[in-house]
């Protein structure tokens, strides 16, 4: 089984998207190691501010107001840039790299020209013991159950 591995895409502002973990390889987990999003149109032409956020929770956590007392909140990227020259980029990401992901999570995206997001994640393969795989499920069921 390879080690790690990408999901990468596009999605409309303000959609959800379902990223399918659950019918992988059985005995493994997989761990976030990396999240980044991308504007998809008129890059240095105009301002864009955007964010994204990424829950096992059992629905999307808003990508602009972001809560981390959520335990189901695994990741979140904020991405901007304006023409002023007091503000001219900001880019910020939070990764729970400790969080064994073994369910399907939920990916949503804001930007505030309504405009598509591009994004990518890695992830890592994470081999378990029974014991191992039995706590994630529970954990990652009652995150979900809430």
């Amino acid at each position: 089984m390879k080690k790690d591995f990408v999901i990468r895409g596009q999605l409309a502002s303000g959609l959800t998207e379902t990223i399918e973990f659950g019918g992988y390889k059985e005995g493994y987990a997989y761990k976030m190691t990396e999240f980044s999003i991308y504007p998809s149109t008129n890059i240095g032409g105009q301002d864009w501010e955007m964010s994204a956020t990424i829950t096992a929770g059992k629905s999307a956590v808003d990508p602009p107001n972001p809560n981390f007392n959520d335990e189901g909140l695994i990741a979140t990227a904020f991405n901007s840039s304006s023409q002023s020259t007091a503000y001219p980029y900001s880019g910020h990401v939070v990764v729970n790299d400790t969080f064994l992901i073994t369910q399907n999570l939920i990916l949503m995206v804001f930007d505030t020209n309504s405009t598509p997001v591009n994004y990518q994640m890695r992830f890592e393969s994470v081999k378990l013991t029974d014991s191992q795989q039995a706590v994630s499920n529970y954990k990652q069921y009652s995150i979900f159950d809430e």
